[in-house]
């Protein structure tokens, strides 16, 4: 039954995304061009990465609200090693970016499993903690692309077979956490924790240690993603993707990722940020204000959301079913 409903939940998403696309294409038919549309899904790569990591981390009844401000202190962080050790090899950029994000993510999960803070005080805590000692590192200043290095910047931009390799990471990133979603025993205990936390317990799984493995997945991939960011604009300041954690949280929603915990998948995750990706690439090229991105991811949300809600009512979860009388 809810196999049956998310692959019809993402099957109507990618209809609304192919009729956009189509729509947009109507009035300005260099939209659906090869190198355009390959654009649009390399400047949607973060959002994606972003997305899937936030969906372990809602699937468990959790949210994370600190992603951005994770990913803009990573980024500043190898920025500034970049600018004083510019010969660093790359795959040791990786290594330290994904190493930081996920000490937050840690940081995150920690306090919500041993202190048991709700998750969305801790994150918006952290979230300004990590913006605070983004400014106390760099002393309010930028570091710009003559300060980084070719290889540094030029990593994430370098084509492959067509793709630039930021988007085979996302492409990568997808993949792996479809094998750990249908595959590993960590997959099946997000959901079973969102699901029913007390059942969970019975069957011998260490809820808050399950939600803190989320905190540290969903830190590591804004880890990453810093880098890449930095990198591809060649730009790192305090306010770096200032709000973008609003848009991931949009992502998940809209792909049907429920906030009641226990309900979402990777194809969701992944439709959800490539809408946003379409609408955000969409809306300059037929004259439309880009302030009305948030109305339109507004609304997408409060649609997903009632649908949800709706859906969830007639089709949730069931658990333990109650003994029948006999009588």
């Amino acid at each position: 039954m809810i196999k049956r409903f998310l692959i019809a939940r993402e099957t109507l998403l990618l209809g609304v995304i192919l009729l956009l696309i189509a729509l947009v294409a109507s009035r300005f038919p260099g939209f659906v061009s090869a190198g355009n549309l390959v654009n649009v899904f390399n400047d949607t790569a973060p959002l994606i990465i972003l997305a899937l990591g936030q969906m372990v981390v809602i699937v468990t009844r959790c949210i994370d609200l600190s992603v951005a401000g994770n990913l803009a202190l990573t980024g500043m962080a190898v920025a500034m090693l970049n600018s004083v050790a510019p010969g660093l090899p790359i795959p040791i950029i990786l290594t330290i970016s994904i190493l930081l994000g996920a000490g937050m993510g840690l940081m995150n999960g920690l306090l919500v499993w041993k202190l048991e803070i709700p998750p969305i005080v801790v994150t918006l805590g952290t979230m300004t903690i990590f913006r605070g000692i983004i400014f106390l590192i760099s002393d309010g200043k930028w570091v710009n692309a003559h300060e980084m290095s070719a290889s540094f910047t030029g990593f994430p931009r370098a084509e492959t077979m067509g793709l630039p390799v930021m988007s085979w990471i996302a492409i990568g990133v997808s993949l792996m956490f479809l094998l750990l979603i249908t595959r590993t025993s960590l997959g099946r205990a997000f959901f079973a924790v969102g699901g029913n936390p007390h059942a969970a317990v019975y069957t011998g799984i260490n809820v808050g240690k399950t939600q803190c493995a989320a905190f540290v997945i969903s830190g590591a991939l804004a880890g990453l993603v810093g880098y890449l960011w930095v990198a591809r604009y060649a730009v790192a300041y305090v306010d770096i993707a200032g709000g973008f954690e609003l848009e991931v949280v949009a992502a998940c929603v809209i792909g049907g990722i429920s906030i009641a915990g226990g309900l979402g998948s990777v194809g969701g995750a992944v439709l959800g940020a490539l809408f946003l990706g379409v609408v955000k690439n969409a809306l300059p090229v037929v004259h439309i204000s880009p302030f009305w991105q948030l109305a339109i991811s507004g609304a997408a949300i409060v649609i997903a959301v009632t649908f949800n809600a709706r859906s969830n009512r007639s089709s949730g979860r069931v658990i333990l079913k109650p003994a029948r009388s006999n009588s």
